[in-house]
């Protein structure tokens, strides 16, 4: 099935955790919170302004994106969860690589 989010709406997949902590401890699934981090599956064409034009959204399929704890709809397409949000609920996108790192001198 193909799904198309209309509007400013983002469908996104939950990223899984780790499931040891740092000190190497397990956690078990009934402990765990369910992750605030996802990936883009599908995007909508955005909403409109006043005028009538559009207005694109800032993230885009494949995007990693960190969300609120209590964001978006769940729903199930094809046996898989997803979340459909709209993108204001995205707190912003992950990016990875080492452009944030300093270099030592």
């Amino acid at each position: 099935m193909k799904f198309r989010p209309l509007q400013d709406r983002v469908v996104v997949r939950r990223v899984e955790s780790e499931q040891k902590t740092t000190g190497g401890i397990i956690i078990p699934d009934t402990a765990k919170e369910k992750p605030q981090e996802g990936e883009v599956v599908a995007v909508g064409p955005g909403a409109r302004d006043e005028d009538g034009e559009r207005i694109p959204l800032d993230v885009k399929e494949g995007d990693r994106i960190l969300f609120g704890k209590w964001s978006g709809t769940e729903v199930k397409l094809d046996g898989e969860e997803y979340l459909i949000m709209k993108e204001s609920d995205i707190m912003g996108i992950i990016e990875s690589g080492s452009a944030g790192k300093k270099k030592a001198a």
